[in-house]
């Protein structure tokens, strides 16, 4: 709109609502309005706009009346409500298993609430610290101490990439023999999800096209989406523990355009699976044919049980040419119990063509936007990567074995159970349990973990959440009598449910 002043016509913008703005009719507005209204699905009242009539007030000032109508007397302004658009991005970014979790976790209540007295079991958390059966890393504690009493610099800001002392220690880290980085190939993030946001967002463009595990961690798809990019789940075959079902991957190939990149998670959430070094190099030689690179999520890294190995997707590339660019994030939150401290980070390993350039570059650019992470807990960093810190490793074996025997009683006990099959962890801190709903009376597996609450008050994460349904994901982190108790109520919910194997329809 233009207007004119001291006689220079000026153009306004006109601010104009984003299409997802506009309001319909229809079930997502209904569960929308419930969201974001509080359950009132009805439009708040308006409070009525009043003006004083200062016209009439200055009339009656000239003719020196003392009317009190010109102190009290109020008209009403007829206005048309309004409603201040959120942004395209915000409307569009919508975390699946808040509203799925959600309507199992309103149903569970206190022991005093319940006429059993069962108090509430979580086995849904990945947070060992938050149950108290796991201290965090003292290392990391001891450092952080020192570094705030003796560092007073430490205080203030840090580069938005991360200080050079924490990303010289992870270049070191993320370094093999057949391919090293330096600090220039490392951006520090706010947590390992921080740093998997920054990643697809230098990749990704409004119309693009992500490719993710399913099931998998739904902050993949959950920023995909948030930028318009187009999402297409790849099938995790568990009859192979989990494993990426390449078949698939290739027919997705075959018929999607514009694939900018994969994601993979090793070891993985929720699947607990460890990729061997030969499916690694199947599926690096994958990204090689169709020329896309990989984003690595390994977060839990060397959080693995028995036999099965870590290996870095980095690595594997760099061995098989450094044909495939790799974007790795991670960070400590699991592999030493600091998730409240924000502190993950992204490393860029370049093909031999140099392929990523252009994305490093725009991740840098993006980093800016945060400021940098935390000054005081990235100076934890190089003592957690440095292997020669004393107790350091024995601190890290102790969580790894108390993991794996929190697992093998746990999965140990629920494979006994009539109508689950556990499909064994293989790392990480989760299991996934597959439901027959022909040898439990429920339908799917949001019913199962909703009458699992009202019954027994026990607190599991529906695969629905995360893509797949007739699954469970149960966390180990607890401590062991915890695990025994909910193992056991457990085992009497399926028995109470359990039913004999529906004849197939005819």
């Amino acid at each position: 709109m233009p207007i004119t002043i001291n006689s220079v016509a000026i153009s306004l913008p006109s601010f104009h609502a984003s299409p997802k703005s506009v309001l319909h009719h229809s079930s997502d507005n209904i569960v929308e309005r419930l969201i974001l209204g509080g359950g009132d699905l009805h439009k708040p009242k308006m409070k009525e706009n009043v003006l004083i009539d200062e016209a009439k007030e200055a009339e009656d000032n000239c003719q020196g009346k003392t009317s009190p109508s010109w102190t009290a007397k109020k008209r009403t302004r007829s206005v048309e409500p309004w409603v201040c658009p959120a942004s395209k991005k915000c409307r569009q970014t919508i975390n699946p298993v808040q509203y799925v979790v959600g309507q199992v976790t309103k149903r569970i209540r206190l022991a005093c609430q319940r006429a059993d007295r069962k108090s509430p079991l979580s086995l849904a958390s990945g947070d060992a610290t938050a149950v108290g059966s796991m201290p965090p890393c003292s290392a990391a504690i001891e450092m952080v101490v020192k570094a705030a009493l003796e560092k007073p610099h430490v205080a203030g800001y840090s580069d938005a990439c991360g200080t050079l002392e924490a990303r010289v220690a992870i270049a070191k880290h993320h370094s093999y023999p057949e391919a090293r980085i330096g600090p220039e190939d490392v951006i520090v993030a706010n947590g390992c999800s921080g740093a998997l946001d920054l990643a697809l967002n230098s990749l990704l463009d409004c119309g693009s096209t992500i490719l993710v595990p399913q099931p998998g961690f739904p902050l993949y798809e959950e920023v995909a989406k948030s930028i318009g990019a187009n999402v297409v789940h790849y099938h995790l075959n568990p009859a192979r523990n989990w494993e990426c079902d390449m078949e698939h991957l290739k027919s997705i190939m075959s018929s999607h355009d514009n694939v900018r990149a994969m994601v993979i998670n090793n070891p993985s959430s929720p699947t607990g699976a460890v990729f061997s070094e030969e499916h690694l190099s199947t599926i690096a030689r994958f990204a090689q044919r169709y020329q896309i690179p990989i984003i690595s999520d390994e977060i839990y890294g060397d959080l693995t049980f028995g036999p099965n190995k870590f290996f870095p997707m980095a690595q594997i590339a760099a061995r098989l040419g450094r044909h495939v660019p790799v974007i790795t994030t991670s960070g400590i939150s699991k592999q030493f119990l600091l998730p409240g401290w924000r502190v993950g980070w992204l490393t860029f390993h370049d093909n031999i063509c140099n392929s990523i350039w252009q994305v490093k570059a725009g991740s840098i650019r993006l980093a800016q936007l945060n400021h940098g992470t935390s000054n005081l807990a990235q100076a934890a960093v190089p003592t957690l990567l440095d292997p020669s810190t004393p107790g350091l490793a024995d601190w890290r074996e102790t969580l790894r074995l108390s993991l794996q025997e929190r697992s093998e009683l746990l999965c140990g006990r629920l494979s006994k159970c009539p109508g689950l099959h556990v499909i064994a962890p293989q790392g990480a801190m989760y299991a996934t349990i597959e439901i027959d709903t022909q040898k439990l009376d429920v339908e799917h597996d949001v019913e199962f973990a909703m009458r699992l609450v009202d019954e027994e008050n026990v607190f599991v994460v529906p695969g629905t959440a995360m893509g797949v349904q007739n699954i469970i994901r149960v966390s180990f982190c607890s401590p062991e009598n915890v695990l025994d108790v909910a193992a056991r109520r457990i085992e009497n919910f399926c028995s109470r449910h359990a039913t004999t194997v529906k004849k197939p329809a005819e």
